[in-house]
């Protein structure tokens, strides 16, 4: 059994009869991050990839602004707590720390954005351009690339793509995360973003499309749906945003003429 899941004794009801057997499920684990001596967050995630989750996460959420700005880090995996320091004053990154905390409620989960973020972001520019065939070989492919989901249904997964393939993937039981530790992975190796397609499997709400636009990413695909929120900065920053990609369909909500209309 991996990292990533357990197996419990469960009683199985079916027509064929009740018998107990072995289930796998997905392993659920708390990470807490600690930015400069301060206990920021704790996320619940699949506990593999944790320092990309954790500088994806810093990135994600504007406390990090690129891989420059990490002086260490280190990840006590049994503990569950990743530690990373920065330059950043204390004083200065405690007023930022606090007026993101008090901002950051509505039931959304562990996110500190508030509207100055979509105020200050960049709209992204890019010509990126990709055909729906491209499009749906991308999606056959991110879909049996996790054998964590085939196995339980119970994690997320996220890919960075060109036109052609994936290339890099991940999973976690967050659909935040997933996309967390594809940002940190792609910074802490130094992998392009911009010009490139993000996959996801889940929703895809306004925090979703941000931490997409922060790092300059152009189009994002899913197969679940988009949220109105989200629509709207898909809109305003410039992101092509696909959903419900389904079989040989799909919605195009933004940007569509990054979508091209040729093949079937």
């Amino acid at each position: 059994m991996d990292k990533e899941t357990e197996e419990f004794s469960v009683l199985r009801l079916s027509e064929r009869g009740n018998t107990y057997v072995e289930d796998v499920v997905a392993r659920e684990w708390p990470l807490t991050i600690v930015l400069n001596n301060r206990e920021l967050a704790t996320l619940l995630c699949s506990p593999t990839n944790l320092t990309y989750l954790a500088i994806g996460f810093l990135l994600s959420e504007g406390l990090l602004k690129s891989k420059d700005d990490i002086k260490r880090i280190t990840v006590d995996e049994q503990r569950g707590v990743a530690r990373v320091e920065t330059g950043e004053d204390e004083d200065s990154e405690g007023e930022v720390l606090f007026r993101r905390f008090i901002t950051s409620g509505c039931g959304r989960g562990v996110s500190f954005y508030n509207v100055t973020d979509v105020q200050d972001q960049a709209k992204v520019e890019s010509s990126l351009e990709v055909s729906k065939p491209e499009i749906l070989t991308l999606v056959r492919e991110f879909q049996h690339r996790s054998q964590t989901y085939r196995t339980t249904g119970g994690v997320h997964s996220a890919a960075l793509c060109d036109t052609s393939e994936v290339l890099v993937f991940s999973e976690d039981i967050g659909r935040h995360n997933a996309i967390d530790k594809i940002v940190g992975e792609c910074v802490l190796n130094g992998i392009a973003t911009a010009d490139r397609i993000l996959l996801t499997s889940g929703r895809i709400s306004s925090e979703i499309l941000l931490k997409v636009a922060r790092r300059n990413i152009p189009m994002i695909v899913s197969k679940s749906a988009p949220t109105s929120l989200g629509l709207k900065l898909a809109v305003d920053l410039g992101v092509t945003l696909v959903g419900f990609v389904r079989g040989r369909r799909m919605n195009v909500y933004t940007h569509d003429w990054r979508v091209s209309r040729d093949g079937h």
